[in-house]
């Protein structure tokens, strides 16, 4: 009997013994199986890409557009507030053509200075204090009493618009990429309305009130922007660039929050970028190619953009147009035998004329979208210039007024597509924090073109065919250029970590090359 118990005890012993360690095993294998999930990471664009689209967005498209409402009315003023100052002033060509060159000017210090300034210290406070900065001097404008204070103030409205043009970074960060080729076209809205909103205000408050009262007006909408832009958060990027993840997952919590979405599993984690505010990478043998090609890309965006503004509005105000039906107010020229004539206003017809050619800027966006979802975004800058090219040498033919104000609808349409299609390739297609070197160097280098467009204003009123060639030129020979880019970015996502090589400098290089 004694016998037999000890072996049942034995065999319990046995058998517990093995319940144990099988036990331990299954808990050895459980933590090998968790572990993973554990260790599992994510980064910003992760984290935008799986939050997905919602109420956040919308937010943000809004106030940030909106922007785009203030930086059109300030650079649009030119162009309607230079017959009055010619009048008033008796200015000469060059006297109204340096009015641009300074006001672009800050643009290109400020640009670069500004670029500078977020890539070390934030966005958000560079694109805030750019609306204060320009709501502040474009209202001290109204007031200068002279010819000098009026093109000194200017330039410092120039500086602050430069800050408010960051805001297109901040605001395409936080898009995710499969909506960036629809919403960043559709913001041509925001810019569309503030070019007919101060084109409106010249209408109805210039000839019965005056240039400086329109001024005033016009800084109304700065002002509210500035209350509404504490709803946007500092750009998460930047605080991972930065080093502060804890932040970066706020900021990106909230806006999972507002679209009812969570983060994805795991926790944030990318390097911080030891090297940020440097622009030599950006000619580094592996970059030098695409750094060149975007940056004459960029000189053609602005180059044919703000020579399509400008030059309507030089056409218009002096009479320049091979008009083949004048009415009177058409008939009367700025250069005469006697001398010049200083004093001829926008008429109606003009600033109708001005307002319709602004619509160009929305009404091919459709189209804009299918180029860019369907050719991607190297055709479609190939495309959008050859067209540019073509349309500002019709200018020069002689047609009706309603062909003209066609003619320059379509050409606004072109060259704002192509600005848009610049503007998205030119952040799609660097990584980390190549992208704010990127846009404070093409900012410095479209502004070298304000300098050609000064010539060119002056150039007009003796051969309107010699200051529009220049614009057909450079839009072909930048057409041919897009075929030595050597990325397409369409459906690309704006990566910090890509190839999960994070912002390793040498790796990226490889990478690129």
């Amino acid at each position: 009997m004694e016998t037999s118990c000890c072996r049942m005890g034995d065999g319990m012993k046995t058998q517990l013994v093995s319940a144990i360690h099988l036990q331990e095993v299954e808990l050895q294998e459980k933590c090998i199986d968790l572990s993973p999930a554990a260790d599992q990471t994510f980064t910003v664009e992760d984290a935008v890409e799986t939050i997905g689209f919602g109420r956040f967005h919308i937010l943000l498209f809004v106030i940030m557009g909106s922007s785009n409402i203030v930086e059109a009315m300030e650079i649009m003023l030119l162009a309607v507030v230079s017959p009055e100052i010619r009048c008033e002033w008796r200015l000469d060509d060059w006297q109204v053509a340096l009015v641009s060159t300074m006001v672009f000017l800050g643009f290109m210090v400020c640009g670069v200075l500004g670029g500078y300034v977020a890539d070390r210290y934030g966005r958000w406070k560079v694109v805030f204090g750019g609306f204060i900065w320009s709501a502040y001097f474009s209202l001290l404008t109204s007031f200068a009493p002279s010819y000098g204070w009026f093109i000194f103030l200017r330039s410092m409205v120039g500086c602050g618009v430069a800050g408010v043009s960051q805001g297109f970074v901040l605001k395409t960060e936080f898009i995710p990429a499969k909506h960036r080729a629809f919403l960043l076209p559709l913001a041509t809205i925001f810019w569309m309305t503030g070019s007919m909103l101060i084109i409106i205000l010249g209408m109805l408050v210039v000839p019965t009130l005056g240039w400086r009262w329109m001024i005033r007006i016009s800084v109304t909408p700065s002002v509210v922007l500035i209350f509404l832009f504490k709803f946007i958060p500092e750009s998460a990027r930047y605080n991972v660039s930065a080093g502060n993840v804890d932040a970066a997952v706020q900021t990106l919590q909230q806006i999972a929050r507002m679209n009812r979405s969570s983060l994805p599993a795991g926790r944030l984690v990318e390097p911080a970028v030891t090297e940020r505010g440097s622009w030599r990478i950006l000619l580094n043998s592996s970059f030098r190619r695409t750094s060149i090609l975007l940056w004459y890309s960029w000189f053609v965006a602005s180059f044919s953009y703000y020579g399509s503004v400008l030059s309507s509005s030089e056409l218009l105000e002096k009479n320049l147009l091979c008009v083949t039906n004048p009415d009177r107010e058409h008939q009367v020229k700025h250069r005469h035998e006697d001398g010049l004539c200083y004093c001829i206003p926008f008429a109606f017809d003009d600033y109708q004329t001005l307002l319709i050619s602004c619509l160009g800027e929305i009404a091919l966006v459709p189209l804009n979208i299918g180029l860019l979802n369907v050719f991607g975004r190297k055709m479609s800058l190939t495309v959008l210039q050859l067209m540019a090219a073509i349309f500002f040498m019709l200018v020069n033919i002689c047609t009706t007024m309603f062909g003209f104000t066609v003619l320059l609808f379509l050409l606004r349409s072109l060259v704002s597509m192509n600005f848009n299609v610049v503007y998205i390739y030119t952040a799609e297609v660097r990584h980390c924090w190549v992208i704010d070197q990127y846009f404070l160097c093409t900012s410095g280098v479209s502004v070298y073109c304000k300098y050609f467009l000064c010539v060119l204003q002056v150039l007009m009123s003796r051969s309107v065919f010699l200051a529009l060639s220049p614009f057909s030129v450079a839009c072909l020979l930048c057409a041919l250029g897009n075929f030595l880019l050597p990325i397409e970015t369409r459906g690309r996502a704006l990566l910090m970590q890509d190839f999960g090589f994070g912002c390793d400098t040498q790796k990226l290089l490889r990478v690129q090359s």
